[in-house]
């Protein structure tokens, strides 16, 4: 398992951001892009919607990497997901997760750290 110093959360990622000259260097709303995230969902939301969720109402193409969910767990679950869908969209669907006190942690851009 990563530690915290090992990842990062998804919004510092895809929120957008400006240069030391000022000029933003976001990525335009409508742009085609992509983000890998990992998700904790709590043992509350196991019988929820997450993910398909993130497909219809974020219409988000979501691919599932890698996932831990128990049918009868007792326990938080993990997914592992890629989302590809406008910056627009991603972020939405990141407030949504948010929102739902869910968990979210992006995978690092540093290759010396991509430890998943």
């Amino acid at each position: 398992m990563a530690t915290s110093n090992q990842i990062e959360p998804a919004f510092q990622q895809i929120h957008p951001s400006k240069d030391a000259a000022g000029t933003s260097n976001a990525v335009p709303d409508d742009r085609p892009t992509q983000t890998r995230i990992r998700i904790k969902i709590p043992q509350k939301y196991h019988q929820e919607p997450v993910i398909s969720r993130l497909i219809s109402e974020h219409k988000l193409t979501v691919n599932l990497n890698q996932a831990l969910l128990g049918a009868n767990a007792s326990n938080d679950g993990w997914f592992d997901l890629d989302l590809q869908g406008s910056n627009r969209q991603i972020q939405s669907a990141l407030i949504y997760l948010a929102e739902m006190d869910i968990e979210i942690w992006s995978k690092s851009t540093d290759p010396e750290e991509e430890i998943w």
